[in-house]
């Protein structure tokens, strides 16, 4: 079995086991390596949402925006119909730098609170936005930013 092959089905057990009704994100390492998994070999930027119930449980992992090498266009409008879509209670962000340096841009500060404005208002709680980079990822939560 190839490599990708093995990393492809060992992201479907880990996929599969965190959105079984008794798992719950209750640490941002568990977010940060589920995530670290899922983008970290992208060569395109991506913005995904992992949308979370009320006791923090995964609902749903989507891809909303998808980018090139060095940027994403996010439209909070999108962000907040999906939030209903999946009916979440609670929401983690996260991009990767296909440039491997995970250092959070002006641009990445702004949409982060463009976001939890937009969010706030139908009471859905931003509990991180995690930049992931080749070998590290940022937390905004761990670095007061949330």
């Amino acid at each position: 079995m190839s490599e990708q092959k093995i990393i492809k089905r060992a992201l479907n057990i880990l996929e599969a086991r965190m959105q079984r009704p008794d798992y719950v994100v209750r640490h941002n390492e568990d977010a940060q390596s589920f995530l670290r998994l899922q983008m970290s070999e992208l060569e395109h930027e991506s913005f995904q949402v992992m949308f979370l119930n009320n006791q923090h449980g995964l609902i749903k992992l989507k891809e909303l925006f998808r980018g090139t090498i060095d940027g994403a266009s996010v439209y909070p409008r999108e962000v907040v119909k999906a939030t209903l879509q999946f009916n979440a209670a609670a929401v983690i962000f996260a991009h990767n730098h296909p440039s491997g340096k995970c250092e959070p841009s002006a641009a990445d500060r702004h949409i982060t609170q463009q976001l939890r404005d937009a969010l706030s208002l139908i009471d859905v709680r931003v509990l991180d936005h995690i930049i992931i980079g080749d070998k590290e990822t940022y937390s905004f939560a761990e670095h007061g930013l949330i």
